[in-house]
């Protein structure tokens, strides 16, 4: 049993139910000592007087605030348990509200309340079930080592928990951090929110869920302390490089929530499909046909792209021929030669063979 932190009583109006505070959480994390290299000895941070240049004890060490470097204001306990304060040995509810309307970044550590005797079970298990029915919770004020505090007062199971809480004035402002202005197309929301759909969990139990540097962290200390060598982690997957294309990063991060879930990525009835916006065609400009400079482009040694071998016949408006083998022509019949003439619209063109010799 968790030894109890601070002793007073919780109070509602006029109800008052004495109560014990005790540790709601623990910590395991595994924690290291300072040591000297050379021989392994401790190294301690010990309490020296700055003035007489020793070692004190705690019972020679006493509170103080600093007017200034020669003028200490001496403070004790005694000094702060008489405080004129009505939340010194309570903790006073001053307001039910709903858990929604608390901005969690204000919640801290949790403690458990516990009845202290059987004076307190009524009063506390009232006020435990009034929590529970209303689905609200209290905010309380109370004040320990040396400072009043707020709280937030909520039910978990048969028990009170106590969360402190951080005065409005203790929460920075973000607005410095926020990014630029920048549009989120509607598309690119509902890929979000798809995504959050594949990822949704009815609890916080599994392997996700673990504190594996922790575990790690043992095994390494237990693998030294047999002389062995500790366990090799397997390389992680490399991660590919930044991904522009945020509905496509949307897209691959739905297909490998359901892998890892073994749900099929085309089952029947599966809503949580991300498509890619379709790209926007370019419109060609007047008076010219997509592709028609590729195809007036004609190959070396070969004929233009789209052409029939049609012995002459046009193609598209223009006069086609097969290239024909070199011959040797006389004056005569390269006086004569014609070329191919551009028929007007509407006729076909036709060419002239070269009069062999």
């Amino acid at each position: 049993m968790p030894r109890s932190i601070w002793s007073g009583a919780i109070s509602f109006g006029l109800v008052t139910v004495p109560i014990h505070v005790v540790g709601a959480t623990e910590d395991h994390s595994i924690r290291f000592h300072r040591y000297h290299l050379a021989d392994q000895g401790r190294i301690r941070t010990r309490k020296v007087c700055e003035l007489e240049d020793r070692e004190v004890g705690s019972d020679e060490i006493g509170k103080g605030y600093e007017l200034a470097t020669s003028q200490i204001v001496p403070i004790t306990d005694e000094d702060l348990r008489e405080l004129p304060l009505p939340t010194a040995r309570a903790i006073e509810i001053v307001a039910f509200v709903p858990l929604a309307s608390v901005d969690p970044i204000r919640i801290g550590d949790g403690y458990y309340l516990q009845p202290d005797g059987q004076v307190a079970a009524k009063p506390y298990k009232l006020l435990r079930q009034a929590l529970a029915r209303s689905s609200k919770v209290a905010v309380a004020r109370y004040a320990w080592s040396g400072r009043e505090r707020l709280g937030l007062l909520r039910v978990r199971g048969e028990a009170i928990v106590l969360h402190a809480m951080r005065w409005p004035d203790e929460i920075r402002d973000p607005s410095s951090l926020t990014p630029p202005p920048v549009e989120v197309s509607e598309e690119e929301i509902e890929g979000a929110l798809a995504l959050m759909d594949t990822m949704t969990r009815d609890d916080l139990e599994g392997d996700e869920f673990r504190d594996t540097y922790t575990e790690a962290v043992a095994e390494l200390i237990e693998a030294k302390r047999e002389h062995r060598r500790p366990e090799t982690v397997p390389e992680p997957e490399e991660r590919p490089g930044q991904v522009l294309d945020l509905m496509a990063a949307l897209q691959q991060s739905v297909s490998k929530a359901k892998e890892s879930r073994g749900e099929d990525d085309h089952a029947e009835g599966d809503h949580a499909e991300v498509r890619e916006l379709p790209g926007r065609k370019k419109k060609a400009p007047a008076g010219k046909t997509p592709g028609a400079g590729a195809a007036a482009k004609k190959p070396a040694g070969g004929r233009a792209t789209g052409e029939k071998p049609t012995g002459g016949r046009a193609t598209g408006g223009k006069a086609t021929s097969k290239k024909a083998a070199p011959k040797k022509e006389t004056s005569k019949s390269t006086a004569g030669k014609k070329t191919a003439a551009k028929e007007p619209a509407g006729k076909k063109a036709t060419t002239r063979r070269p009069r062999s010799a």
